[in-house]
């Protein structure tokens, strides 16, 4: 029968941290009996790690896949409690602890190809023996400091405002020897947000056809960048996207119409911040806001893209 009854890690349920602030908890230990020569410690542990499977070589019919990995320790820190003289009796321990996070931490990270993850863990040993440990995943942000505005590089039709978009798709109806397009323009008031922020933004849909368009989906992308080594040790990239979040918007614009859509889209937290340089990263990420409708009757798309920073 083991020694330790139970050990718990306290801290604050569902709590964010950022990077550069603080952290305090509580290690309990409940024992059974009394325990000799015991070594007692928290480690606070972020990694990332990523990997997929790419063709070694695609250009050849007998190409074997190959692997590309990366992974990188971001934080490891350790404090060891100082127990008085050498034992503790039975009954229930307190041991409260301490940690600061460096500012330049990334955010905590989830996908099918890589994650970056945080971690504190409690140990308690005897006699080179772990007797009975607790691990907790934490949430971290990265440092979203304001940053100043920045244009975004759109194309000439929309030089007047710099932080407006304008998409425009032709159709032409065999069945009933028409041409049409949808033109679809998206404004936005800044392209600077931090997690956990609203984008508010508004949207002109310009119908130029004889059928109705019913939806409009929008959404944020985060475009991720990975990087990583094949098994010949040579540097490969992968680029990947994802929805953060999404508004499906009923719009039901008939015939030669234009009607306009206001809608709001609130980011989650936490988020990894955009990145500024490419140096030691295993994965570096932008975001868009992209609003996305079916032209009526073809199997077409229109896609509207604005660049955001966060």
């Amino acid at each position: 029968m083991s020694t330790v009854i139970s050990i718990k890690l306290e801290l604050p349920e569902d709590k964010v941290y950022l990077a550069g602030s603080d952290m305090a908890g509580q290690l309990v230990l409940k024992l059974r009996s009394t325990l000799v020569d015991p070594v007692v410690k928290v480690e606070l542990v972020g990694r990332g790690y990523l990997e997929w499977n790419e063709e070694d070589n695609p250009d050849l019919d007998y190409s074997r896949s190959t692997v590309c990995r990366n992974q990188a320790v971001f934080i490891s820190k350790e404090h060891n409690f100082h127990i008085n003289d050498g034992w503790l009796d039975s009954g229930v321990h307190t041991f409260d602890f301490h940690f600061s996070f460096p500012p330049s931490l990334p955010s905590t990270f989830t996908s099918k190809i890589g994650f970056i993850s945080y971690f504190i863990q409690g140990t308690c040993s005897g006699r080179e023996i772990v007797l009975a440990k607790e691990k907790r995943y934490l949430l971290l942000q990265g440092n979203f400091a304001p940053r100043t505005h920045r244009a975004l590089p759109f194309s000439p039709t929309s030089v007047q405002d710099p932080l407006m978009v304008e998409t425009r798709k032709d159709a032409v109806y065999l069945c009933c020897f028409s041409r049409g397009s949808v033109i679809l323009r998206i404004y936005l008031e800044k392209n600077v947000f931090s997690p956990g922020d609203p984008i508010v933004f508004v949207t002109d849909i310009s119908n130029r056809t004889c059928k109705y368009i019913r939806k409009v989906v929008f959404a944020v992308h985060c475009i991720v960048l990975y990087k990583g080594v094949n098994s010949r040790g040579e540097q490969r990239s992968l680029e990947d996207r994802s929805e953060v979040t999404r508004l499906e918007s009923q719009t039901d614009t008939g015939p030669f119409q234009v009607m306009r859509v206001t809608g709001t889209l609130v980011l989650p937290k936490p988020l990894p911040i955009t990145s500024t340089r490419m140096e030691n990263e295993i994965m570096s990420f932008r975001y868009e806001l992209v609003g996305t409708s079916n032209i009526p009757c073809t199997p077409s798309a229109m896609v509207g893209r604005v660049p955001v920073i966060i």
